[in-house]
């Protein structure tokens, strides 16, 4: 717990005074008050995370967070979980759908074995080799793993953003794991009290009558267990899953060194709710990159109190739906760096735009 709680009280919310010189700065460019929207609103939050009002956005890394689950034992996914390790290899060949999308945008993708279910040695420096543990176990038979397993999870994830921040600008949240969207869904009912009915979605392709299972599956873990809503730690341990614990700590683990991190989709997100519980003062650091397909993930949204800046309908996860995000921010820190200003360009007008 030393990290952790040596972490949680280095995260400070963004400088309000830095917020303040953006929305004073973007006044005096050469457009009308808050044309460009949104993209404004996100150079706000740029420049308070990273105190300037020349913010950098070009070293992009999407930490995607591996691991395997003990609850596909009940049938809860289309797929075996065997697949978690030979995708493993597809994001180091670089044919996965992150790997692709973040060539496009121009960023790293760093594999991180958590806790897949399998030897992974072979690969090497490819990944980065952090397993706490061969998958959690099922937790509708018990607790998925132990406190002290999701405390290592948590600080794994602070680890290693801490080390990767002197050559980050910002962050991307990413996952693989079959099976991982019953603990995200579980997730977001403890901690929101949402019928489970509300929280689980087809996840990788399921009938309409393996969802319902799905949900007999997950609310059976949740009576045996009995997680406590007002103990973080306690709920991702008994429900959670390693990965969506090492992504709490990337969070965390960023946010310590004033980087924004865009999170993905639904599993990215039940992370951040977790690193929300733990650090409410982590939340205007976190970038939603879009609002997924899984019916739950809009409930999330609401409960951290953002809006996403897609909403495409994706659900492929991996870190995808952040590596769509990341050109934005790009635009936003662009924007804020080099526009002209009325002044530089001689243009008239400045006063009547002002607010």
């Amino acid at each position: 717990m030393e990290l952790l709680e040596k972490t949680l009280k280095q995260i400070t919310p963004p400088a309000e005074i830095w917020r303040e010189k953006a929305r004073q700065h973007i006044l005096t460019l050469t457009m009308p008050p808050w044309a460009l929207g949104r993209l404004l609103d996100l150079a706000v939050d740029l420049a308070g995370i990273q105190q300037t009002l020349q913010p950098e956005t070009r070293r992009k890394n999407i930490i995607l967070m591996a691991g395997d689950h003990g609850i596909t034992e009940e049938g809860v996914s289309p797929s075996p979980k065997e697949v978690t390790g030979q995708m493993i290899a597809n994001f180091t060949a670089g044919g996965a759908g992150v790997c692709v999308l973040g060539r496009q945008a121009g960023a790293a993708v760093s594999i991180v074995d958590i806790g897949v279910d399998a030897d992974l040695s072979g690969f090497g420096d490819r990944i980065l080799h952090r397993k706490i543990r061969r998958g959690t176990a099922n937790f509708a038979r018990g607790p998925a793993m132990s406190r002290a397993e999701a405390v290592r999870a948590v600080e794994t994830g602070i680890e290693i953003a801490q080390e990767m921040s002197d050559r980050t600008d910002v962050f991307g949240t990413g996952d693989m794991g079959i099976g991982n969207t019953s603990p995200s869904s579980a997730i977001l009912s403890v901690l929101t009290g949402l019928p489970l009915t509300e929280c689980v979605g087809m996840g990788a392709g399921l009938t309409p009558e393996m969802v319902k299972h799905k949900v007999e599956v997950i609310a059976r873990g949740i009576e045996v267990n009995r997680p406590d809503r007002n103990d973080t730690l306690d709920v991702l341990a008994k429900v959670g899953g390693l990965e969506i614990g090492g992504i709490a700590g990337v969070i965390l683990g960023a946010v310590s060194r004033h980087k924004a991190v865009v999170v993905d989709g639904f599993i990215s997100t039940a992370g951040a709710m977790i690193a929300a519980k733990l650090c409410p003062a982590s939340v205007p650091y976190m970038i939603m990159a879009h609002c997924s397909a899984e019916p739950g993930h809009r409930a999330m949204l609401e409960m951290l109190g953002k809006k996403p800046l897609l909403e495409l309908g994706l659900r492929l996860g991996e870190g995808s739906g952040g590596a769509l995000a990341m050109p934005i921010l790009d635009s936003a820190a662009a924007i804020l760096r080099e526009m002209a200003t009325f002044q530089s360009a001689a243009v008239s007008g400045e006063g009547n735009y002002r607010k």
